[in-house]
């Protein structure tokens, strides 16, 4: 043989170990790449929840999109397919409701704007088993959430409450709270999921559109719609709301509901202004609209106390009427508050690093209806307007932007901000 054909047959059989070699590590690799977990990233409460019992969820394949994996985790793994769904159903008959109130209201301790609607009782002080509370479509409840109270006027009238939330698809949801009776089926299911520890977060309960599901009575129903292929773009940190990682996908429910359900909620909720569901995520970068949370804190779950609306504050529209502006404090004089400037001329918007410090004088919130009458917040009524109180007044607060994302607020209790001349020892930092 030549020394031409030796070195060309040489060629060759390093060719082909080289060859040899490389497909040989393609599948080492695809045979030890571990697996992806269905869980997103996260060290908060409800993340070590979902990780304890990762063993009962569908495991996510390599191809489930971001929003079904969100949806797998807010529904305990138990859900399938993809998009949204028809509402058909009124969570409560319309002859049992008064109004609806949006989302975004801001009260007492819900010192950021509420995640969830509010179906008033047609008589609010009803006994506490009085309406039927029904699905609002086909789906399965994966998840209920009891809540042990006691009656205020009565220690010794003890009651259990609800949360429960039903998966419609893996992308999405509906939820209710403040049910206070579940129904004789959805019971006994619920039972079955006990143990010594107390209910595991295993239920699987198929319901269809109008089924009852249970009661309310009392108090207000708390609704809310969370579609995880369209979360909200107006919150500037989304990791400061892990410790409610639902807040996020907070939906428009008016986009999902049949004509016949979206003129009767209508009707009955006091917002004109778009959208007519309301609004929760207001944050600008480098201005003072929006939600804050005291800084080091780490965002909603204000360090995991049990008062964790203490250290949050917002400075957004009023839910009912978004031409105004409400300024909500977790801690003013050791209280949960809402106010609204004294200055008509007050604006969130226009607050930035640039504009300096910024003296708000503060003053209570009532409502006219339309007719000029004081509105109850409990009666159907349209074109409510927010007006100043003039019971609550002589108070003032001093804001500064020190960057884009960091804020420097204190309370001065008592005291108009003409006396104030500007920040003592007492102010504190928030961040988004």
């Amino acid at each position: 043989m030549t020394n031409k054909n030796l070195i060309e047959k040489n060629k060759i059989t390093i060719s082909l170990t080289l060859l040899t070699l490389f497909v040989c590590s393609i599948c080492y690799l695809i045979l030890t790449y571990p697996k992806k977990s269905s869980l997103p990233q996260g060290d908060n409460e409800r993340n070590s929840e979902v990780s304890s019992n990762v063993n009962n969820y569908q495991k996510s394949s390599l191809q489930d999109s971001p929003a079904t994996k969100a949806g797998k985790l807010l529904s305990n793994g138990r859900c399938s397919g993809e998009g949204s769904v028809i509402l058909s159903v009124s969570p409560m008959k319309p002859e049992d409701f008064g109004i609806l109130l949006p989302y975004g209201l801001m009260v007492g301790g819900h010192v950021t704007p509420i995640d969830h609607q509010y179906f008033t009782p047609i008589e609010r002080n009803s006994p506490r088993d009085a309406y039927e509370v029904r699905a609002m479509a086909d789906g399965t409840i994966v998840d209920i959430g009891p809540r042990a109270r006691t009656n205020p006027d009565d220690p010794n009238d003890k009651f259990t409450e609800y949360r429960i939330v039903f998966s419609h698809t893996c992308t999405f949801l509906t939820y209710y709270d403040l049910v206070t009776e579940l129904s004789p089926e959805l019971l006994a299911e619920y039972n079955k999921t006990k143990n010594a520890d107390g209910y595991d977060n295993k239920i699987s309960f198929p319901v269809k559109a109008g089924q009852v599901i249970g009661k309310i009575g009392g108090q207000t129903l708390d609704f809310a719609v969370w579609n995880t292929e369209t979360p909200l773009t107006g919150f500037i940190n989304n990791s400061s709301y892990d410790a409610e990682q639902w807040k996020i996908y907070t939906s428009d429910p008016y986009l999902y509901l049949t004509d016949e359900l979206k003129q009767l909620l209508t009707e009955r909720n006091p917002r004109t202004a778009e959208p007519i569901a309301g609004k929760i995520d207001y944050d600008q970068e480098g201005k003072l609209i929006g939600n804050w949370f005291e800084k080091g804190t780490g965002g909603y779950n204000g360090g995991q106390k049990s008062e964790y609306w203490t250290t949050h504050l917002a400075v957004v529209p009023n839910a009912i009427d978004p031409s105004a502006y409400v300024i909500s404090f977790g801690d003013y004089d050791g209280t949960a508050t809402q106010f609204t400037s004294g200055d008509d001329n007050f604006d969130p918007k226009k607050v930035t690093v640039k504009s300096g410090l910024e003296k708000v004088d503060l003053v209570g919130i009532s409502y006219l209806t339309s007719e000029g009458k004081v509105w109850d917040q409990e009666s159907p009524s349209k074109n409510v307007k927010l007006v100043r109180s003039t019971i609550v007044q002589g108070n003032c607060v001093l804001f500064k932007l020190l960057a884009e994302s960091e804020l420097k607020m204190e309370t001065f209790p008592g005291t108009s901000c003409a006396s104030v001349t500007g920040f003592t020892n007492s102010a504190k930092l928030y961040e988004r």
